[in-house]
């Protein structure tokens, strides 16, 4: 199955003194990314918290947002103010504002002074109780953000299915198109001669020797045979899935190489524009596979 980068998943559980609320959200990486933010008394375990990360994603930027309250639902340490000594400040402020002849303090200076904004201290918890909330909590909220990047990817993967049908076409169309264009080529050098040449009868060998040195220049037979072999590649990864974006970003490299290197050779306007349809079309696909896991 393929899975998107992105997803969110949130989870709580409660115990005999804490609740635990983890909140996991990934976005699109290059490689896999783990931010943890996770409050004093649970630092601790940084370490196996993000052991479960890595064993739940294989890509993405994966920001995990840890909160602790009380099993009844208050915050463990709360922020407190302490009003008197805020008064103090503002006092003192205002008394020498007065005598330099400055405004009054603002409220916004009073909270920045120490003292006056304070947060409780955390309740001392046994370590195994805490863990146990922890790796439950975060469990559950992993499990519930793998779901969202599998519903994603199922729809990205219906998207990546319907454009390779449409590359698949454009492939076939092209090769269709190259027994024409020599067939073509061969009567626009016959015309160019008999023009040079007036009532003078043509030389078939030289129209055939000239019609063979273009042929040789404008070969996509090569380029066409590896565009169908990428191709069918790219059709087994889409039906195998796994943690296939980085290979399928790759692929989608070679796919537009070849594509560039027909139109480099084209001589034929139908062929060209095919080849800027098919342009179009890869980077659809590059677009969508930025988004795979």
């Amino acid at each position: 199955m393929i899975r998107s980068m992105t997803g969110y998943g949130r989870a709580e559980v409660s115990g005999a003194r804490l609740s635990v609320l983890v909140e996991c959200k990934s976005l699109n990486h290059r490689s896999l990314d783990v931010s943890l933010r996770l409050p004093g008394l649970l630092s601790a375990f940084e370490l196996e918290a993000r052991r479960m990360v890595q064993s739940a994603v294989q890509r993405g930027r994966v920001e995990v947002s840890v909160r602790l309250g009380s099993a009844s639902g208050a915050s463990v340490n709360p922020l407190v103010a302490n009003v008197d000594q805020a008064r103090e400040y503002a006092t003192l402020a205002r008394q020498i504002g007065d005598a330099l002849g400055l405004p009054a303090p603002r409220l916004e200076w009073v909270l920045g002074q120490p003292g006056v904004l304070t947060r409780e201290a955390e309740p001392a918890a046994p370590p195994e109780e805490a863990w146990s909330l922890l790796a439950e909590a975060l469990t559950r909220a992993l499990a519930e953000m793998v779901a969202r990047r599998e519903t994603e990817g199922a729809a990205l993967a219906q998207d990546l299915a319907a454009l390779h049908e449409t590359l698949t076409g454009q492939a076939a169309l092209m090769a269709e198109r190259v027994p024409l264009v020599a067939v073509r080529q061969t009567a626009r050098m016959r015309e160019r001669m008999q023009a040079l040449l007036g009532e003078a009868p043509i030389d078939e060998a030289r129209v055939l020797t000239e019609v063979a040195a273009w042929a040789a220049r404008s070969d996509i037979a090569e380029e066409l045979a590896r565009l169908a072999a990428h191709l069918a590649e790219l059709a087994r990864m889409l039906r195998e899935g796994g943690v296939v974006g980085r290979a399928l970003d790759f692929l989608i490299q070679e796919l537009n190489r070849e594509v560039n290197t027909v139109g480099s050779k084209a001589d034929d306007l139908e062929l060209s524009q095919l080849v800027i349809a098919a342009k179009s079309t890869l980077e659809k696909l590059r677009e969508q596979v930025q988004n795979i896991e």
